[in-house]
C-alpha cells in the first residue's frame, strides 16, 4: 500500500461514516436505508477499497444503537459482501452478497440483541440494502459508458464490466 492508497481508504472510510450519522435515523435497526452502503461499489472496480469501506462500517457500526455487536457482526457481514464483490465478475449479482448477507446477519442481531422478529427483520434489511444498491447499479449501468468516472476512482478490475 502507497500514501495515495492509505489516503483514498481514509476518505471512503470517513465518507461511509459521516453518511451513516447524517441518515442515523433510517441507518439502524429494522427498516434501514444505509446510503454509505453503496460506497461498496468501490469494491467492485478495486479490490483495495475493502479497507476503507470495512473501517467506515466497524465504526459506524460501533457508534450505532447495538453498539460492539454491530461492530463485529455487522462489519463481518460487509466484509463477506466486499469479497463477493471482489470476485464476481458480474455487478449485478455481486450487489445480491450485501442483500443476503446484511440481512441475515443484521436480521439475527435484532433478533439477539433487541429481541425483534427475525424474519421480519432479515427481509426489512433485506428490502433497504436491495433498494440501496439497486439505485447504484442504475447509476452505474448509465455511467458504464464514462471510463473516465472509472480513472476517478482508480478502477483496475472490471473496467468492461457485464451487467
Amino acid at each position: 500500500m502507497n500514501v495515495r492508497s492509505i489516503t483514498v481508504n481514509a476518505l471512503i472510510a470517513a465518507l461511509y461514516i459521516v453518511i451513516t450519522i447524517v441518515t442515523y435515523s433510517f441507518s439502524y435497526e429494522g427498516i434501514q436505508f444505509r446510503i454509505a452502503e453503496a460506497l461498496l461499489i468501490f469494491i467492485f472496480f478495486r479490490k483495495q477499497y475493502v479497507i476503507g469501506v470495512t473501517i467506515g462500517c466497524f465504526i459506524a457500526n460501533f457508534i450505532g444503537p447495538m453498539g460492539w455487536v454491530d461492530a463485529v457482526f455487522g462489519t463481518l457481514a460487509t466484509l463477506i459482501s466486499s469479497i463477493a464483490l471482489m470476485f464476481s465478475p458480474y455487478l449485478l449479482l455481486a450487489l445480491l452478497a450485501p442483500v443476503i448477507a446484511n440481512g441475515f446477519v443484521v436480521g439475527a442481531e435484532l433478533y439477539f440483541v433487541l429481541n425483534l422478529d427475525f424474519w421480519i427483520n432479515v427481509g426489512l434489511v433485506m428490502i433497504g440494502e436491495f433498494v440501496v444498491l439497486i439505485g447504484v447499479y442504475l447509476i452505474a449501468m448509465a455511467l458504464k459508458k464514462r471510463k473516465g468516472l472509472l480513472k476517478i476512482i482508480g478502477a483496475n478490475q472490471h473496467i468492461d464490466f457485464k451487467w
